[in-house]
């Protein structure tokens, strides 16, 4: 079998790495190798960046409508579902996604997605007026939303088809140029996506390098013709991200990591709440940076909660991916996967009682991929580094709590704020407690409530700024105010506003 390459996508063409290198990419299910990914260079991105400011000035591209981008979204559409099924199952083999959830979640979200930016776009106000006031007195006082240039995307590994699509469509939305850099470890769809979208747009408009973080990442960050940076991944990188932005005040939005709270009050269903959580936790095998991986659960029904997370986490079917009854994949890798049992032996080590899972598991047919049993952790506390720290794996950390004031605080004790959440019978009480927890996303009675409409970000050190919809719009735009003045006599103005336009006969 002939293996795939993944070369760049520059102005166009399909482009090989200025360098000539190129690295595995690798199936984490069976650990076969799928695919070889460029290894791109700075000089890669130099190319990339000049293509796509070259695009932005173009007025092929610069003086398109918003009506006219909004239709160009709308043709994104077509292509994904007429190409859904290649999709799928490259990103199913790339990032150890099941079938399930690809076809029956993933692409419908890349669908409405677009939607929802093509209507965002559509109608908000790139111009607004402002209405008349004394001072200054009659001037016309206009606000104008600007696309802020060219824009480096960096998505992650863990869900690469829907951050890829998450990230271009507010960029374009906003009249900017793009250069995406995807993940080495899941180069696939998003490379995909660029060659099948990237001819609906003027040349330069849609750029791909692909890469590693320290190399193409690093040149993406540090580019001095780059003016926007929208990362997803750790909150390690982000910072340092951060850091490379602050040279030219980079526009910046970091979407990091989560370490999210779910409290379970003493009137909640527990059955209705055991699968919940676990779908909170569980869903791609908890390589997900809003999982709710603590649960506080009250203390009068702490040992019923954790009896059915038990039965129920022990029943779900770990597997090939492609298999459609797989529920829990691969980590995305073998050293991920022995990172994810470290963190279980130092919760034991801390007091955590392991009461399912906890160890790797041979799928048949699959010996060569990565998987973790799903795991319940009881008896944990706050100061644990299972508890505090982000794991990525299928791990559910369960805190018991005495009252509704303690658990609030055990929630917001955490480096993190991107995820939390209530499962209560009291929706008016939940509501009260969402206000005090301190994070961007607060669900109840359910988790990974993802709207394409609905802002999405976090607190603390779960990054800056906000995706999705209006916002994730907003975030890719700069604001001018355009003031015209009609009173053109400067003897005429207000003395307390006419000092700068001093008239002679007042000197």
């Amino acid at each position: 079998m002939t293996i795939p390459r993944y070369d760049h996508f520059i102005n166009g063409a399909v482009v090989a790495p200025s360098g000539g290198e190129y690295m595995d990419v690798y199936n984490p299910a069976t650990g076969e190798v799928i695919a070889q990914v460029a290894c791109g260079t700075a000089q890669d991105v130099d190319a990339a960046v000049a293509a796509a400011q070259a695009a932005f000035d173009n007025p092929a591209w610069r003086d398109q409508t918003p009506a006219q981008r909004a239709a160009l979204i709308n043709q994104f559409i077509a292509v994904i579902k007429a190409n859904a099924q290649e999709l799928a199952y490259l990103e199913i083999i790339s990032s150890g996604a099941t079938v399930s959830r690809v076809g029956s979640l993933d692409i419908l979200m890349m669908i409405d997605a677009c939607m929802t930016m093509a209507d965002v776009v559509s109608s908000y106000p790139f111009v607004s007026n402002l209405p008349a006031k004394i001072i200054p007195e009659l001037a016309d006082i206009k606000v104008v939303k600007e696309p802020i240039g060219v824009c480096g995307l960096i998505p992650a590994w863990n869900i690469p088809m829907v951050m890829y699509i998450n990230k271009v469509l507010p960029a374009l939305a906003a009249g900017n140029t793009v250069v995406i850099k995807p993940s080495e470890l899941t180069p696939n769809t998003s490379t995909r996506l660029t060659q099948l979208l990237a001819p609906l747009l003027p040349p330069g408009v849609l750029n791909l390098v692909n890469g590693v973080g320290s190399v193409v990442g690093e040149a993406i960050t540090q580019h001095p013709g780059v003016a926007k940076i929208s990362f997803t991944g750790s909150t390690a990188v982000g910072k340092r991200i951060q850091a490379n932005a602050a040279a030219s005040l980079k526009r910046v939005t970091l979407e990091l990591g989560g370490k999210g709270a779910a409290i379970v009050t003493p009137d909640a269903d527990l059955d209705a709440t055991a699968h919940g959580v676990l779908y909170g936790v569980m869903l791609n095998a908890g390589q997900a940076c809003e999982s709710g991986t603590r649960l506080l659960v009250h203390e009068s029904i702490y040992d019923a909660m954790l009896d059915k997370l038990a039965t129920l986490a022990n029943g779900l079917k770990i597997g090939n991916p492609l298999a459609p009854d797989t529920v829990i994949g691969p980590m995305s890798h073998a050293g991920h996967g022995q990172r994810v049992l470290g963190y279980i032996r130092s919760a034991v080590e801390e007091g955590a009682r392991v009461v399912c899972g906890g160890e790797r598991v041979e799928v048949l047919g699959c010996e060569g991929g990565f998987y973790v049993r799903p795991t319940v952790l009881a008896d944990c506390h706050n100061q644990m580094k299972a508890v505090r720290e982000e794991i990525f794996g299928p791990v559910l950390a369960v805190i018991k709590y005495k009252d509704e004031a303690e658990a609030i605080a055990i929630a917001n004790d955490s480096d993190y704020g991107l995820s939390a959440g209530v499962w209560t019978g009291d929706v008016l009480a939940a509501q009260r407690i969402a206000r005090r927890l301190r994070a961007g996303s607060i669900w109840i009675n359910d988790w990974h409530m993802l709207r394409s409409d609905v802002p999405f970000g976090g607190y603390k050190q779960s990054g800056t700024g906000r995706e999705f919809g209006i916002a994730g719009l907003e975030a890719f735009l700069e604001t001018k105010a355009i003031s015209t003045a009609f009173q053109r006599d400067p003897a005429k103005k207000a003395l307390t506003y006419g000092i700068v336009h001093k008239h002679p006969a007042l000197a």
